[in-house]
């Protein structure tokens, strides 16, 4: 629970105000109905429960897009209603909603609802003493508005770039480990529900700490980041290609079987010993494929494809093996 209120942002911004909804609008909800004032206990109690709806939407389904247009249009429909039936004592609700806006659905979204929030209290006119009370009412809650927007824009660009950061590798500008837990997790789900197969494979650059130590780092760096640009050039757009640590690699294969299979990774290899180079010479790779089998969870599958690649490292390199230990001995070439 609280590592969902972590990761997601959305979720904990609908969490947040749906119990500062329930601890701030239940005691106003009470009283109204001992005042008398059906109607607006009635109106507090709808919003209560529209909010509450939606967040229990949002923590059962995962879909914060829907839910938070409906948190979002709530708090500030029922803080105009509010401000409507109580006068003066409910415009301040409207404050609060104005910032949350922002965190709950998209800029242009939030604009809306805001100004048309303002303009309907405004029209109807009844909550406010004065022409000035009104006016000043309204040009507070535009810069709290855009104070908002300002702040929220900010923090939307901020926490994407942190994602960026975490989920992406530096150098070669493919996904890190933490992205390909999550996708192999994913695929493995998926797998078990339609029945699609997966392949993983991990490849390895061949005698890569040679290149290194004879040719500088920088050559080893561009040795990591051709590699890149030719697996994405040779692979479909549903492939997705990993950076797994130092010169290994994870390919995601979605939708191929064991003949296909083979056919994808002769061609691969064939294209990286055409094209791979270093100013010493060629370039080679190593490859451990596993197809998903029914059942197996994530790490025995890639558990399966690493013993694959220490297989090919073991038996010459430059060559791939399938965990099954059917390997292509008429691919294989002598070790470079």
């Amino acid at each position: 629970m609280l590592q969902r209120l972590k990761t997601d942002f959305r979720l904990s911004i609908i969490t947040l105000l749906g119990v500062s909804a329930f601890l701030g609008v239940t005691p106003f909800a009470v009283m109204r109905f001992l005042q008398g004032n059906l109607l607006a206990g009635l109106v507090d109690t709808a919003i209560l429960l529209t909010i509450g709806s939606a967040l229990v939407y949002a923590w059962v389904t995962g879909d914060t897009r829907r839910s938070g247009l409906v948190v979002a249009s709530t708090a500030c429909g029922g803080a105009v209603v509010v401000g409507i039936l109580v006068g003066e004592p409910g415009l301040f609700w409207l404050y609060p909603a104005l910032v949350t806006t922002f965190f709950l659905v998209n800029p242009r979204v939030a604009v809306v609802l805001n100004v048309a929030s303002v303009v309907a209290l405004m029209v109807h006119g009844g909550a406010f003493r004065s022409d000035i009370q009104m006016w000043s009412f309204s040009a507070t809650a535009f810069v709290v508005s855009a104070c908002a927007y300002v702040f929220a824009h900010r923090n939307r660009d901020q926490r994407q770039r942190l994602e960026h950061l975490a989920t992406v590798d530096p150098l070669t500008g493919i996904k890190n480990r933490r992205s390909m837990d999550q996708e192999l997790d994913l695929a493995v789900a998926n797998s078990e529900r339609t029945g699609l197969p997966y392949a993983v494979v991990l490849l390895d650059i061949d005698h890569f700490k040679k290149i290194n130590d004879e040719h500088g780092h920088g050559v080893g760096d561009n040795v990591l980041i051709d590699l890149v640009a030719l697996l994405q050039q040779s692979t479909r757009k549903s492939d997705q290609l990993f950076r797994y640590g130092g010169e290994e690699f994870v390919l995601l294969l979605p939708g191929v079987d064991g003949v296909s299979l083979k056919a994808v990774m002769s061609n691969l290899q064939q294209i990286l010993r055409k094209y791979l180079k270093h100013p010493g010479g060629t370039v080679t790779v190593s490859f451990g494929v596993a197809l998903l089998e029914h059942g197996e969870g994530v790490d025995s599958w890639l558990a399966r494809a690493d013993a694959a690649l220490y297989e090919a490292k073991d038996t010459g390199r430059d060559q791939f093996v399938f965990a099954d230990g059917h390997s292509s001995p008429e691919l294989v070439t002598a070790t470079t």
